[in-house]
């Protein structure tokens, strides 16, 4: 279930900040990127705690743990002129904040050396002095931008999305702002791609066929609706742009070779109903989760989905995507059971009132497979 997730924000950590090195195109700054890549990241982290994938003193310990890292980071980055790949699964908060006061404070500095009373001002501040400075210059293309990136960072998408259309309708063939909108219109709509998003991306791929969030963004689209071939086809197009022998290459290799693997691999597939018997005790609002174990080994999940009683019956597809945890993937065994499991709670683990179900062991790649819900845990 959060395979994905974890794999698209290490791509993003690793490829989206490749917008920062040396490049023909007017591309997107690094400040920028990586406010989206920390804001995903963050995003991520909440989801994993929501989805009970990992423990409230573990989600603590992660915050705390990239907030004491940030002032390195961004020290680092103060004398290095660029903000390291992030390695592990980093949430910058802080980042959140300093990037857009750094590029908001360079914005008035150089556009209006007096619109800065003080050299310290918080981001609301400095979001509020742009937006009045909007309204006498309405047709500032790259102040509009800014302000939807900031609002971004504060994680305003209503008010980002408005202040990015507005650039857009002035500048339709400027790549990066087409991006930029693209990016907080998925994240109005729980980070999907799919739709109008998407239809953005590709607008700025045929502006710009190596503009590198774009490609990274079409590729998680892709990535995202199970086209493995056409992510890994994204992304192999942003290695031209790296060094060979750096670690973001490394990385952004390692993603592709992943996509490709799954592009060849033969999900399993089935379909799952509720006993009539038993719909009388489910409420169309509880979650359902489907999940395969192996059938002779560790009973962790090795592949998971999430939905609703409400679209019973349903049909799944499971893949190494889905992976919980490095290591444990479907792919890694023969025979598996599927499990589709009605949590009352909405957590995954078992609890006395859920209703089940189970296959008997399939193989790793079946079709087919049915699974009727129609037992009670006690």
């Amino acid at each position: 279930m959060t395979a994905f997730w974890i794999t698209a924000a290490v791509l993003a950590a690793a490829v989206l900040a490749f917008l920062f090195f040396p490049r023909k195109q007017r591309g997107t700054s690094r400040r920028d990127v990586n406010v989206s890549v920390y804001r995903d990241q963050l995003r991520e982290l909440d989801a994993d705690l929501a989805a009970g994938a990992i423990a409230q003193a573990d989600y603590e310990r992660a915050r705390r743990e990239i907030e004491a890292r940030v002032l390195e980071d961004v020290a680092g980055a103060e004398n290095r002129g660029q903000l390291p790949i992030s390695r592990d699964r980093k949430v910058l908060i802080t980042m959140a904040v300093a990037i857009p006061v750094l590029s908001l404070g360079v914005y008035f500095a150089t556009g209006n050396p007096g619109a800065i009373d003080s050299p310290i001002l918080n981001l609301e501040t400095m979001v509020e002095r742009l937006a009045t400075r909007l309204k006498e210059r309405p047709d500032d293309v790259e102040g509009w931008r800014l302000l939807g990136r900031s609002y971004m960072a504060m994680g305003r998408f209503g008010d980002a999305a408005e202040a990015l259309a507005r650039a857009a309708k002035m500048a339709p063939k400027n790549p990066d702002v087409l991006a930029d909108l693209a990016d907080v219109l998925a994240m109005m709509h729980g980070r999907r791609l799919q739709g109008e998003p998407e239809k953005l991306v590709l607008r700025a791929l045929e502006l710009d066929p190596n503009h590198l969030k774009a490609l990274a963004l079409a590729g998680t689209a892709a990535y995202d609706r199970k086209d493995y071939g056409a992510a890994a086809g994204y992304w192999q197009r942003m290695l031209p742009h790296l060094d060979p022998a750096s670690e973001d290459a490394r990385a952004v290799q390692s993603n592709i070779e992943e996509a490709k693997t799954l592009a060849a691999a033969k999900p399993l597939k089935g379909t799952v109903t509720l006993s009539a018997k038993l719909k009388a005790k489910a409420s169309p609002e509880d979650t359902v989760f489907i999940f395969a174990r192996a059938a002779e080994g560790p009973p962790a999940p090795l592949a998971v989905m999430r939905t609703q009683v409400k679209d019973l019956p349903v049909t799944f597809t499971l893949d190494d995507s889905m992976a919980m945890a490095p290591g444990m993937k479907l792919s890694a065994f023969r025979n598996v059971v599927v499990v589709a499991r009605v949590s009352k709670s909405g957590e995954p683990q078992a609890r006395a009132g859920d209703l089940q179900g189970a296959s008997k062991p399939v193989a790793n790649d079946a079709s087919g497979v049915s699974i009727v819900i129609d037992s009670e845990v006690r």
